[in-house]
C-alpha cells in the first residue's frame, strides 16, 4: 500500500510496505479466470515475440545471401532492436495481465524471489515454450524455404567459441536482463521515486537490446529458454539441439544469481529475516 505525501508543496516518498511473498502452492488461483487469462497472455506474447524476431533474423540473412551490403539492411543492430523493441512492446501490453514475463528465465527468477507461486511459474513456462514453438511455426509456414535455408533463427554456439564462453555469455546476459526486471519493477523503488515517471518496460527492452549487441556473435543470444527451444523444435537440426542445454542452464543460473543479488544483497531480505527472527526469539 502506498500513497503520495505532499510536504511544503513538494512530493515526498510514498508510504511503503513490502508485499507478502507468494505461496509456494496457491490452489485458490486455479479457480480464478484471471489466472488462465494470464497464461493465455504469456502464450500469445511469446508467439508474437518469436514471430517478429525470427522473421527479422531470416530477412537479414536472406538479404546478405543475395549479395546485399552486409552493413546495409537491419544488420546486427537492427536484430538487437527487433528483440529489445518487441520485449518493450509486449511487456507494456501484458504487464497488467500476467506480469509480462515472456521468458522462462524471468519467471524462474521471480519464482525464486517468491513473486509468483510454483503452479503459476510452471504453467507460465509451459505457455511460453508452446507460444515460442507456434511463433516459429508461423514463420516456417509462411516462408518454409527461407526458414530452412537460413537456420530458422535457431540458437547455437558460433564457431571459434568454447562451450564455457557460450555458457558464460548466457549467464551474464540473463543476469543483466533479470536484474533489470527486478530493479524496474521493485515496488520500493516505485514508492521512493514516485515523482519520477519511469516506464518499467523501457529499461527491460533496453537490457535485451544491449545484451543482444554483445552476445549475438557468440551464441546468437538466447537469454530466453523458450526462444531457443521454440526455434530448435521447428528447425530440428543437430547443432541447435546439441547446444540446447547451454540456453537452459545458462539463463537459469543467471536468473538465480540476479534474484539472490537483488533480494538478499540490495534489498537485504536475509538481514531483515534474521532481525525478525532475533526479535521474536527475544520476546
Amino acid at each position: 500500500m502506498a500513497k503520495d505525501i505532499e510536504v511544503g508543496g513538494q512530493f515526498q516518498a510514498k508510504d511503503y510496505h513490502d508485499p507478502p511473498p507468494a505461496p509456494l502452492v496457491d490452489a485458490e488461483e486455479l479457480t480464478k479466470w484471471s489466472f488462465y487469462r494470464a497464461i493465455i497472455a504469456e502464450f500469445i506474447a511469446t508467439l508474437l515475440f518469436l514471430y517478429i524476431t525470427v522473421l527479422t533474423v531470416i530477412g537479414y540473412k536472406s538479404q546478405i545471401d543475395k549479395g546485399g551490403d552486409e552493413c546495409g539492411g537491419v544488420g546486427i543492430l537492427g536484430i538487437a532492436w527487433a528483440f529489445g523493441g518487441m520485449i518493450f512492446i509486449l511487456v507494456y501490453c501484458t504487464a497488467g495481465i500476467s506480469g509480462g514475463h515472456i521468458n522462462p528465465a524471468v519467471t524462474f527468477g521471480l519464482f525464486l524471489a517468491r513473486k509468483v507461486s510454483l503452479v503459476r511459474a510452471i504453467l507460465y513456462m509451459a505457455a511460453q515454450c508452446l507460444g515460442a514453438i507456434c511463433g516459429c511455426g508461423l514463420v516456417k509456414a509462411f516462408q518454409k524455404s527461407y526458414y530452412n535455408r537460413y537456420g530458422g533463427g535457431a540458437n547455437s554456439l558460433a564457431d571459434g567459441y568454447s562451450t564455457g564462453t557460450g555458457l558464460g555469455a548466457e549467464i551474464i546476459g540473463t543476469f543483466v536482463l533479470v536484474y533489470t526486471v527486478f530493479s524496474a519493477t521493485d515496488p520500493k523503488r516505485n514508492a521512493r521515486d514516485s515523482h519520477v515517471p519511469v516506464l518499467a518496460p523501457l529499461p527491460i527492452g533496453f537490457a535485451v537490446f544491449m545484451v543482444h549487441l554483445a552476445t549475438i556473435p557468440i551464441t546468437g543470444t538466447g537469454i530466453n529458454p523458450a526462444r531457443s527451444f521454440g526455434a530448435a523444435v521447428m528447425y530440428n537440426q543437430d547443432k541447435p539441439w546439441d547446444d540446447q542445454w547451454i540456453f537452459w542452464v545458462g539463463p537459469f543460473i543467471g536468473a538465480a544469481i540476479a534474484a539472490i543479488y537483488h533480494q538478499y544483497i540490495l534489498r537485504a531480505a536475509a538481514a531483515k529475516a534474521l532481525g525478525s527472527f532475533r526479535s521474536s526469539s527475544a520476546m
